[in-house]
């Protein structure tokens, strides 16, 4: 299906904005993309500093919250940290863990497994550990639409606190302080899980400190925490905007540098070292191996790296990861193939469909959300992936524009066990026999609000540029803007129309990917379409096109150069 092109209007005061920032004019309309078209804005947004991280107290719950936990240190309590098992719940597990070692609490973690417990906070594991002697559950990543488990707590006498960022149910847990970002005005709704924790660490530091300037001991580990941060907040695809950006931009330039010896290892087996690793390289390097634990199997584990282990465990444990992920890359495909195959056969994708749900029992829990935005890509419908097993579905859903998955769920319910999740993703648990019941459901709503423009795949672009416009400085300037993601999207633009100069080839170790430059008659550029050979035909037989791209900074030989990666193709009508 041909992608649709949608080129931001040009702003009018962009010339205006960028003499007074002493920037280009390209790089003000990127700005204005973003929102930003405030001058006092537009400077912490290029210079963004961590001092203008939000005091932790302003989020509800956080100072209530670590005075129990301080108490509860001083009393010698037995602490469980009680994650989930993405990225999010690791990263913000492992954050908590560190802090309150550090102050020389008695502490452990718990994380459930994916397939046997399944998302969230359940009434056996809380019975279970307070069989073991624990006084304090706190939650990372979970728990805010617990109120029944919350309620057992109270009963048997187990102090709860709850950190979550996922949607609000009617009610609020009723635990000893519930802290959520969304809950009355925090500057910032749009904090992860591992954000939250970061949040409530820093307030156990202050307590314990006495102090608004924490002990040097906390003050060193929560600057390496905040790497850990970054990974939480690219890996769980929350807004890359305001706090978060901040977080997340310190969080990666600390990677490389941190104090954590499970992460330096995490880094080492994904051949990232000496890298300065951005945002893509924690999307597809880093956050797949730490998800590969609880996917393929236990995300104890990867807690474990990131919490007490040595060197050799921690280069132990990586390489175990390096290989689960390896195993989930071949599952998934697997998969996917077979999704394709239901989906083409059955002609589910047909303009009377505006949703997918499939279910099959032997499919992997652990990966069938991976293979879910994978269908979406491929079909631009909200998908529901179900695996069966012993006569219940778990599933996991991914959306598009315009079909808020939450909301979508709730409609369903009534054929529902349990659902959770945010507006683009979600998860959910469902009586075999209730599937089909729920797919007619789930696809009548999405027929209800989606139209046919919602699911024509679209390119949102920031401007269309000419050639002379794309200088080194400027794109080092565009660069500087990152990281890039939810929020803040890598920028794109359109070219004018544009002749081939010379022969494009194919390059590649399967031939893959189309090489070729392109010139306006005055400048040529370098362009590089990865996975794009299909388009060799038809720049061969048009020689002019106009194309969708990002540019990139190349050095060879010592010379940097300003190439382009190459999105889409427009070619002359015939």
């Amino acid at each position: 299906m041909p992608k649709h092109w949608i080129i931001a209007s040009p702003w009018p005061g962009r010339a205006d904005a960028a003499r007074r920032l002493g920037i280009s004019p390209l790089v003000s309309q990127l700005l204005y993309n973003r929102g930003i078209t405030e001058p006092d804005h537009a400077r912490s947004f290029l210079n963004p500093e961590l001092k203008s991280l939000h005091d932790p107290e302003l989020l509800t719950g956080t100072k209530k919250a670590a005075r129990i936990i301080a108490d509860k240190i001083r009393q010698r309590k037995k602490i469980i940290i009680y994650g989930d098992y993405d990225v999010d719940g690791i990263t913000g597990t492992a954050i908590l863990w560190h802090l309150l070692t550090l102050a020389g609490a008695d502490i452990s973690f718990y994380i459930p497994h994916r397939l046997e417990e399944g998302y969230g906070l359940n009434a056996d594991a809380l019975k279970q550990l307070h069989s073991e002697g624990a006084d304090t559950v706190i939650t990372v990543d979970c728990g805010i639409t617990a109120t029944a488990e919350a309620q057992i707590a109270r009963e048997i006498g187990l102090t709860l606190i709850v950190t979550d960022h996922h949607e609000c149910g009617p009610e609020l847990p009723d635990a000893d302080a519930v802290i959520h970002p969304r809950i009355d005005d925090y500057p910032n709704p749009n904090l992860c899980g591992a954000g939250v924790a970061f949040k409530l660490a820093w307030a156990i530091a202050k307590n314990l400190s006495r102090a608004d300037r924490v002990k040097p001991q906390f003050r060193q580990f929560l600057i390496d925490a905040v790497g850990l941060v970054a990974l939480g907040t690219i890996a769980d695809i929350v807004p890359l905007t305001e706090e978060n950006r901040i977080l997340t931009r310190f969080g990666l330039m600390g990677l490389a540098q941190s104090n954590l010896v499970g992460l330096n290892a995490l880094i080492e087996t994904a051949r990232l070292t000496d890298t300065k690793i951005n945002s893509e390289h924690v999307g597809y390097w880093l956050a797949p191996r730490l998800n590969a634990a609880g996917r393929m199997g236990h995300a104890q584990l990867a807690v474990e790296l990131l919490t007490r282990a040595d060197h050799d465990r921690g280069k132990e444990i990586s390489i175990y990861l390096e290989e689960q992920n390896r195993r989930r890359k071949t599952l998934e495909n697997r998969i996917f193939k077979q999704a394709c195959e239901i989906i083409d056969s059955q002609n589910l994708a047909s303009d009377s469909r505006r949703a997918i749900v499939l279910a099959a029992p032997d499919w992997h829990a652990g990966v069938i959300g991976i293979v879910a935005s994978r269908i979406v890509d491929r079909y631009h419908r909200p998908t529901v992936m179900i695996a069966i097993d012993n006569g219940e579905g778990q599933g996991s859903a991914r959306s598009v524009r315009h079909f808020e998955l939450h909301k979508a769920l709730a409609d369903c319910s009534q054929h529902l066990i349990a659902f959770g999740g945010h507006a683009m993703a979600a998860g959910l648990r469902i009586k075999q026999e209730n599937i089909e019941s729920f797919t007619e459901t789930f696809v009548q709503r999405a027929n209800q609000l989606l139209t046919g423009k919602d699911l024509q795949p679209a390119l949102r672009l920031d401007a269309e540029v000419k050639l002379h416009e794309l200088t080194e400085p400027v794109v080092r300037t565009i660069e500087h803007l990152g990281p890039f993601g939810s929020g803040n999207p890598k920028p794109r633009f359109a070219s004018g129309e544009l002749h081939l100069n010379g022969s494009p080839r194919l390059v590649g170790k399967s031939g893959d990917h189309l090489q070729f430059n392109l010139t306006d008659g005055k400048i040529r550029k370098k362009a590089i379409a990865f996975g794009q050979k299909e388009h060799l035909q038809p720049l061969l037989d048009h020689r002019r096109c106009r194309v969708a791209f990002a540019p990139i900074l190349n050095t060879f030989n010592g010379q940097t150069t300003v190439e382009m990666q190459v999105l889409d193709f427009e070619f002359p009508q015939s």
